[in-house]
C-alpha cells in the first residue's frame, strides 16, 4: 500500500506541477499552490477506498430488533391503473426515540413490495411528492426506453406521469429506485428504494417457499453512517469513491433478526447499497443452496458455502433451517465475520416445500458463443476521475446505437489504475443479459442465469451476450452510486 500512495503522489506532483504553468519555470506562487493542490488530492485519495481491500467494517447486528417485512402494494382499480408510487419525504425512528429526515415511496423510508404477473399490463401512476426533481427507475424491467426511468424522465416536484408497460419475462425479484443525473446516491442513501416480484406459471409450479414474510423473505442490504446526533446525513459521510457505512440496515430495521421455523427458507437478497459489497455466509459454515440470479431462476440450485453480491446485484438463497443445528447460535455474516443477521429458531416446524432439481431452461446457444465483440467497453478510474471508454456522460452524446431484437456481444474491461484498481458494479437498463465468460473461462455456475448488473474486477474482461426487446435510450453505468453520478456512466440508443 504504501508504495502505491508513492506512486500516486509521484504521478500527481507531475499532473499538478504540469498544469500550473506553459513554461517550464515555476514562481513561487505557483509552486506553493501546486504544493497545496498535491496535499489536497492525496488526501482526497487517501479517503477514498484505494482498491475496497481495506474499507471500515460494520458493526454487528445485536439482534434486538425484528426485522420489517415490507408491505404489499395494494391495487388500484380505477381508470385501469394497477399501482400508484408517491417519491416522499418524511421522519423514520431508525434508532428508539430520535427520528431522522428520510425518503421513501408511499411512506417515510424505502417503499412497499410491488408485485407483476407475466403477460398482464401494468399500467403506474407515479408521484414526486419531494422538493427535487426525481425519476422512478426499474431497475431489471424489460420495459421501453421512456418507461425505464433514466435521468432524461426527471419529474419536478409536484408533477406525475402514468407509465404503462407489458411484463414480458419471466419470474425474478426486481427492484425500483431513483436515477436523477448527479443526485441518484443521495436520493437512495435517504431510503427510495424498493422491491418488484415477477410471477410466472413457471414459479408457482416448483413448490418453492412462497409464504411472503413467513418463508420468502425479502432482505435488503445496506450500510449508513449516522452522525452523533443519530441523524441519517448523506452530507457528511459522502464519498467520491462510494458512500460506505459503518451501520447496516435490512429493509431499513437496525441491529435485526429473522424468526424463523424449522424449515426450508427463501431469502431473496438484493444488495441496495451505494457501494458495500457483501460476501453472505452462514456463521456455522454450512451451505445453502441459490436458486435464482438477478433476472431469473437457475437451471438447477447451485450449493454454496458464500455468494458475492455488489451493489445492485440479486440472489435467492433456500437455507433449510430444519436441517441445521440450532443449539449454537446462527447468523447470516458478512465475509470479515460481522453478523448481518441473527436467526432465531422457532419450535414450530414449519411447512413442506422442495427444492426442485429442475427449475429453468436457460441456455447459451451456439450462435451466441460464436458472435463477434461488437462493442467494447472500459471502465475506469476512481473517486470523481471514473470514466466509460475515457468519456464521462453527456446527456446530449448517444455513445452506441443496437438494432431491437438483435443479440449483440459486448466485452467490457475494467482497466486498473495507479492505485491498483476496484471493482466496478456494471449495470445495463432495459434488459437482462447472459454471461459469456469471464477472461476467457466460463462462469461461476451461479451466474449462469439472466442478470441486469455484473462485477467486475481490475483487469478483468467480460463478455455478455445482450439483447433489447424495446426501442428507446437506456443507461449503462457503474453501479456505485456516487460513480455513477460523477460521470461514469453512456447511453445506447436502441432502434
Amino acid at each position: 500500500m504504501e508504495i502505491k500512495i508513492k506512486i500516486a503522489a509521484a504521478a500527481i506532483s507531475l499532473l499538478v506541477i504540469g498544469g500550473c504553468s506553459n513554461n517550464n519555470s515555476l514562481s513561487v506562487e505557483e509552486m506553493d499552490h501546486a504544493s497545496m493542490d498535491h496535499s489536497n488530492m492525496m488526501s482526497d485519495m487517501m479517503e477514498g477506498h484505494m482498491n475496497h481491500d481495506q474499507v471500515v467494517s460494520l458493526n454487528s447486528s445485536t439482534g434486538e430488533n425484528e426485522l420489517k417485512i415490507p408491505s404489499i402494494l395494494e391495487r388500484d382499480d380505477e381508470e385501469g391503473v394497477v399501482y400508484t408510487v408517491r417519491a416522499q419525504k418524511g421522519k423514520t425512528e431508525i434508532f428508539d426515540g430520535t427520528e431522522s429526515v428520510t425518503y421513501g415511496y408511499n411512506g417515510s423510508f424505502l417503499g412497499p413490495l410491488l408485485r407483476f404477473e407475466k403477460g398482464e399490463t401494468v399500467k403506474i401512476r407515479t408521484i414526486n411528492e419531494l422538493d427535487e426533481k426525481t425519476t422512478f427507475h426499474w431497475h431489471g424491467l424489460e420495459v421501453a426506453g421512456d418507461v425505464d426511468g433514466g435521468p432524461h424522465d426527471a419529474l419536478q416536484p409536484g408533477e406525475e406521469k402514468v407509465i404503462e408497460f407489458e411484463v414480458t419475462q419471466e419470474a425474478s425479484t426486481l427492484w425500483f429506485h431513483p436515477h436523477p443525473e448527479g443526485k441518484t446516491a443521495e436520493q437512495v442513501y435517504n431510503g427510495l428504494a424498493g422491491l418488484v416480484y415477477i410471477n410466472d406459471d413457471n414459479s408457482k409450479s416448483l413448490g418453492l417457499p412462497d409464504d411472503y414474510g413467513k418463508n420468502d423473505i425479502p432482505l435488503i442490504f445496506q450500510d449508513r453512517t449516522f452522525d452523533e446526533e443519530k441523524q441519517l446525513n448523506y452530507r457528511a459521510a459522502m464519498n467520491d469513491d462510494g458512500t460506505i457505512g459503518d451501520t447496516l440496515l435490512i429493509n431499513g430495521t437496525l441491529n435485526p433478526k429473522l424468526t424463523v421455523s424449522k424449515e426450508k427458507v427463501r431469502l431473496r437478497l438484493l444488495n441496495g447499497s451505494n457501494a458495500r459489497n457483501f460476501t453472505f455466509k452462514l456463521n456455522t459454515g454450512d451451505s445453502f443452496v441459490q436458486i435464482a440470479t438477478d433476472g431469473g431462476f437457475l437451471n438447477e440450485p447451485v450449493t454454496l458455502k458464500e455468494v458475492t453480491l455488489t451493489p445492485s446485484e440479486r440472489a435467492e438463497i433456500i437455507v433449510d433451517f430444519s436441517q441445521l443445528n440450532t443449539d449454537n447460535d446462527l447468523a447470516l455474516i458478512n465475509e470479515d465475520g460481522s453478523v448481518l443477521l441473527p436467526f432465531e429458531i422457532s419450535d414450530q416446524s414449519g411447512v413442506s416445500s422442495r427444492t426442485p432439481g429442475n427449475m429453468n431452461d436457460f441456455s447459451l446457444t451456439k450462435e451466441e458463443l460464436e458472435l463477434p465483440v461488437t462493442k467494447e467497453i472500459e471502465l475506469f478510474g476512481m473517486m470523481n476521475m471514473v470514466t466509460i471508454n475515457g468519456k464521462k456522460f453527456n446527456p446530449d452524446r448517444i455513445d452506441f446505437t443496437q438494432q431491437q431484437g438483435v443479440t449483440e456481444v459486448w466485452e467490457i474491461y475494467n482497466k486498473p489504475d495507479m492505485m491498483g484498481g476496484m471493482i466496478h458494479p456494471f449495470h445495463i437498463h432495459g434488459t437482462q443479459f447472459k454471461i459469456l465468460s469471464r477472461d476467457g473461462e466460463e462462469p461461476p455456475e451461479n451466474e449462469r442465469g439472466w442478470k441486469d448488473s455484473i462485477s467486475i474486477k481490475p483487469d478483468e474482461r467480460v463478455k455478455i451476450a445482450i439483447q433489447f426487446k424495446h426501442k428507446g435510450v437506456y443507461m449503462f453505468h457503474c453501479h456505485i452510486l456516487e460513480h455513477e453520478d460523477n460521470g461514469m456512466m453512456g447511453q445506447i440508443k436502441v432502434e
